[in-house]
Parts: C-alpha cells; structure tokens; sequence
C-alpha cells in the first residue's frame, strides 16, 4: 500500500541536496567532458542496457495480461534501442546526459506507454515462493552460529548473495530462464575476503556496542534480496532492540 503521506528529503543526506547529492554512485563524466559527445563510461552503460533489450522484449512478450502482447514488446524493442542510439548521438538529447537512472527511468517509461505494468511479474511470483520455501533453512542455519562475528559475517554474505540476483542484468536473466535461482549456490561462490570495498570487520567492532536505536533499510520490493538476505539481517537487528524500518521501491 503507498503512503498518502507528503514527500520529505531524507534526513540523513548532507544539504543542500541538490547541490550535495546524486543518487548514482558512478561519476558518468565530469565538468570537462564535452557535453555533446558520449563519455567512455556513458557509452559502456548504453550498450549495457542495448545488450538488456532482447531479453526485456521477451518478457514483455510473455504478459499475458496485454493483448497484442508480441507486437507491443517488439515496438518496445525498436523504441527503446532508437532512444539509446539517440543518447550515443547527442547525449543531451531526451533529458541527458544520460545515466544508469535516467536509461532506466526511460525503459519504464517506454514499457509503460505500450501498457506494461511490471514484465517481471511472473519471475516476481516464482522467485518470491523459491525464496519464502528457502527462508526457514537460512535462518536456522544463522542462528546456528553461536559466533556472533561470524553470524554477522554470515547475514552480510547473505545480503550479497541475494543482491547478485538482478532480474535487470541481460546475463542473469537469461541464467533464471535455464536454472531457477539457487541462493545457496550464490553464498558459496561469493569472492573470498578481502573485497574490493571490505569495511566488514569495523562494521562487526560497530556492531558489537549495538549503537543503533533505529536502523532504515533501502530495499528492492520483491525477490531474493529481501526475502532471503535482508529480512534474516533485519530480523538480527530485532532481536538485539533495533527498531526496524523498510524502505522500498
């Protein structure tokens, strides 16, 4: 159900936010760029999204919920790659320059235009009762850990593992079609330590004086992520007086 609630900025983000915050991580150019040429990292994003279309148009394809659905998918296809090619043109063209928001924003809004709702909805579904029949098994598995550095350890693998599963990435995807999801699979072949970002140890020290009253959660609204890797991380959190809230999508 969504709020009815006025829309405030978080209060944690440095202000002013316009001039302080953006909500991609990834610097897609910079002051120096010429704003009428593709960056590099702008052009390997959209060839990231082109290479996403086929297996997009096929899920839109399969909705059964819209009549006419192979014909709409396929205006989809061609609409959404001319955009793309349009932002490789003139990256100022269609509200750029472009970034991972913004190529996404307009994916939706493509979809959307055709009568698409939500194509992953049937993934949504079955990734979702995958999930709810692993929950069980996970958390007993957690709780088995009487380390409480390790039970730590293992929640964030958990995090990761889930968040490895990404119904937008063209590869895995395509990987759900042929196999269905294993999220035990994905703890197993997560990289070993130290990560490339690897702040894990000075979080368990954090941890461990159980500074937070309130912890607020940025989460996906469905899948893998949230049932199997937050939700176990969430319930931790409640167990040691941690007031919980969900953020979703």
């Amino acid at each position: 159900m969504e709020s009815a609630g006025e829309l405030v900025p978080f209060p944690l983000l440095t202000t002013p936010i316009d001039s302080n915050y953006r909500a991609c991580t990834i610097p897609f150019r910079f002051p120096s760029d010429n704003p009428k040429k593709p960056t590099p990292t702008e052009l390997s994003w959209i060839d990231l999204f082109l290479n996403s279309i086929p297996s997009f148009q096929k899920r839109a394809e399969s909705d059964d919920t819209i009549p006419d659905a192979p014909l709409r998918a396929e205006k989809f296809a061609r609409r959404y790659a001319e955009i793309l090619e349009d932002f490789k043109r003139d990256p100022e063209s269609h509200g750029g320059p472009p970034d991972c928001i913004l190529l996404c924003q307009i994916r939706e809004q493509v979809l959307r235009e055709l009568g698409f709702r939500d194509i992953f909805k049937k993934v949504k579904d079955e990734e979702n009762a995958k999930a709810i029949s692993l929950f069980e098994d996970v958390v007993r598995l957690n709780d088995a850990i009487e380390d409480e550095a390790r039970r730590v350890e293992n929640l964030v693998r958990g995090i990761f593992a889930g968040n490895i599963f990404d119904l937008g990435s063209a590869q895995l995807s395509e990987l759900f079609s042929k196999d269905g999801m294993s999220f035990l699979a994905s703890c197993q072949n997560l990289v070993p330590r130290p990560w490339v970002i690897d702040d894990l140890d000075a979080f368990i020290m954090k941890w461990d004086r159980k500074p937070w009253s309130k912890v607020v959660i940025f989460v996906d609204n469905s899948g893998a992520d949230i049932i199997l890797g937050i939700l176990p991380f969430a319930r931790e959190l409640l167990r040691q007086g941690t007031q919980v809230s969900w953020t979703c999508n």
